[in-house]
């Protein structure tokens, strides 16, 4: 019998889940390759039925990770993350070595300098008022037709932080805004904002119902700070920047992601970040901050 080797328009249309056969005339290799790439690691494989297989999407993206463009006028994005801000993910990027410097300017913000290749990855908290879904939408609609890659960070807790102690007595959010307390508040974009915006309308309340204390602050931390100097009565924020202030919780399963190219994906910076958050230093200094559920970190949310 003649032996027939698949064409690459086969192997194209071909399962999800190609073989070492198939995966090395995919990419024009000799299958002895292929199998040198499996031992060192060096190429996406996956050996959850019994024997080496290879994705199709993951391989496709790891091509994509490889692929020079020194003609096309592209510059390279700086070593930046840009985005929200998370205390936990800020103190990664520095401890895992990864090389990128942070500039938190809020969710939106972080989309836009993402989209214009002012960084490499960006982080956001953006829920979807109609739906109540995370940052899926907020993605389309900065990075439209974009070849881009949402990864599941952390589910965090978000609440009211109060004065130590909780002096005033503040039951919810409905309450301090009925007895006037001075709302810290985010700059605009910022995805603690935009919740503050969607809770208070299940209330049945607006920002124009709020007493605000002082200008807008980026930061998490600058708004603990706020109510810790006694400039502000309260404002929406995570529990892990409240420290020795008195926490409200309102919401506990807020989706931080990450997004980032493909290409931005296989490269150190991200692949460093990701392996320490799996080390128990990481996870130490989680439980240690307080508010984070890690259960679904590095997954795949999103695939552009």
């Amino acid at each position: 019998m003649q032996n027939v080797t698949p064409s690459l328009s086969v192997i194209t249309e071909a399962s999800s889940l190609m073989t070492t056969g198939e995966v090395a005339t995919y990419l024009r290799l000799r299958e002895r390759t292929i199998y040198e790439m499996v031992s060192r690691q060096t190429i996406p494989f996956t050996r959850a039925t019994g024997k080496i297989l290879f994705p199709r999407r993951l391989i496709d993206a790891w091509l994509e990770a490889q692929t020079e463009l020194p003609d096309a006028g592209i510059a390279p994005a700086p070593p930046i993350y840009a985005g929200s801000n998370d205390p936990l993910l800020e103190w990664a990027l520095r401890q895992s070595g990864s090389g990128l410097a942070v500039l938190a300017r809020g969710s939106a913000q972080g989309l836009d300098d993402l989209a214009a290749g002012r960084a490499v990855m960006s982080g956001l908290h953006l829920i979807d008022p109609q739906s109540g879904a995370w940052n899926i939408a907020a993605v389309h609609a900065h990075l439209p037709g974009s070849r881009h890659v949402l990864i599941h960070w952390a589910r965090r807790t978000q609440g009211l932080l109060l004065a130590t102690g909780n002096p005033k007595g503040v039951t919810g959010l409905a309450d301090a805004v009925a007895r006037g307390l001075r709302f810290a508040l985010r700059s605009e974009g910022a995805g603690s904002q935009r919740l503050l915006e969607v809770l208070l309308a299940r209330e049945g309340l607006s920002h124009a119902d709020l007493v605000t204390a002082g200008q807008a602050v980026d930061t998490h931390t600058d708004l603990a700070a706020l109510i810790d100097t006694g400039q502000a009565d309260c404002g929406l924020g995570l529990q892990a920047a409240a420290g020795a202030l008195h926490f409200l919780p309102l919401i506990s399963d807020e989706s931080f992601d990450l997004v980032m190219t493909r290409r931005a994906y296989f490269d150190p910076p991200v692949q460093k970040l990701l392996a320490f958050a799996r080390t128990e230093t990481f996870a130490s200094r989680a439980a240690h901050l307080g508010g984070y559920d890690l259960s679904g970190l590095g997954t795949v949310v999103w695939n552009g």
